[in-house]
């Protein structure tokens, strides 16, 4: 799973209100190379919520973003491209993702998350 989808993930389980953003567990991080496109990485950067974003990339061992950016910083080749690696590159294969409200943990295996609710979560 790569932080991209990550970002967009939250926890629907029944009564909570803050669902976001999951904690990452990290067992197994794998990095697989991704072509950069600094087109993608400017629009998608409107999209991310930098805070959620940069706890994960630190939580999967990556440590290399700064903790405040601003549209700006898109103009450095420096930033897009740590931020591409970021973003695009690093996957979590194994660990798990764990509601920040309840601490339920949804499993991630082979890249895959498990977000599938209980009965009694729905």
């Amino acid at each position: 799973m790569r932080l991209l989808t990550h970002n967009m993930l939250s926890s629907n389980i029944k009564g909570v209100t803050n669902g976001f953003p999951l904690r990452i567990e990290a067992e197994k991080v794998v990095e697989k190379t991704v072509e950069m496109n600094a087109d993608f990485l400017k629009k998608m950067f409107e999209k991310i919520q930098w805070k959620a974003f940069i706890d994960a990339s630190r939580a999967m061992g990556y440590t290399e973003l700064p903790e405040e950016v601003d549209p700006t910083t898109l103009e450095s080749d420096e930033f897009l491209s740590k931020f591409h690696h970021a973003l695009l590159e690093l996957h979590l294969e194994e660990g798990a993702l764990v509601c920040p409200e309840t601490g339920r943990r949804f499993p991630v295996n082979k890249g895959i998350p498990n977000m599938l609710l209980h009965e009694d979560e729905v």
